[in-house]
């Protein structure tokens, strides 16, 4: 690939994911406040965000998005979410790869006090230069203001050349919005997903980067 000047990272989904069993008991518990049972198939696609921004999926199942998410953070336990969240083998591999070589950020639609609690259980910490949440007042991806927040969080500027990673269409959009080039992993594959994600690099995981290093498409 070509030498970037920074790399950025989702975080859920692209870095690390969380157990099965933890999502199931997140949404009964979400259900039993909203008095609506959640199908394993609805909560695959809400969780991952499947078929569409969540939002819409949301509202496609008649649920108010407002609603949704405070409820939703509201019971989700900061401890048990960190000890049911495990690193992916291939973005660990990328991350000693990355280390020391270039100036590493996250961009992450998690909540502070969830990603926090994830990030000092992995000891992840000490692997990003810079670690961002996104939030109403710096901006959701796809927009680029979380984006270019990062970089200049990590010293290079919003000019430099750059990429970000991540699982999801709004990390691509991110990535584009803010003028960095654009790697989607697609952990779930594309009849899963429902769509086909574009992105400057496509791979499904993160070891296909080295075939793109010496000239493979890599599925573009």
């Amino acid at each position: 690939m070509p030498d970037y000047e920074c790399w950025l990272l989702d975080l859920d989904g692209t870095i690390v994911d969380v157990e099965p069993r933890y999502r199931r008991e997140a949404f009964e518990a979400v259900g039993d406040r909203l008095d609506r049972k959640f199908t394993d198939e609805e909560i695959e696609t809400l969780w991952h965000g499947l078929g569409g921004p969540r939002s819409d999926e949301l509202q496609a199942l008649g649920i108010d998005p407002a609603t949704f998410w405070p409820t939703l953070h509201d019971v989700e336990d900061a401890g048990a979410r960190a000890e049911a969240t495990f690193i992916h083998d291939d973005a660990d591999t990328l991350l000693h790869a990355l280390e020391g070589a270039v100036p590493i950020g996250v961009v992450t639609h998690c909540a502070p006090f969830l990603a926090e609690r994830v990030v000092d259980h992995l000891d992840l910490d000490s692997r990003f230069d810079t670690f961002v949440c996104c939030s109403d007042d710096l901006g959701w991806k796809p927009d680029p203001e979380p984006v270019e927040y990062a970089m200049q969080q990590l010293g290079v500027g919003t000019d430099a050349s750059g990429v970000l990673a991540g699982d999801g269409p709004s990390d691509v959009g991110a990535a584009w919005n803010a003028g960095l080039d654009a790697v989607h992993v697609e952990r779930h594959g594309h009849d899963r997903r429902g769509q086909c994600v574009l992105a400057d690099h496509r791979v499904r995981d993160f070891e296909e980067l080295d075939a793109i290093a010496v000239g493979d498409s890599g599925g573009q």
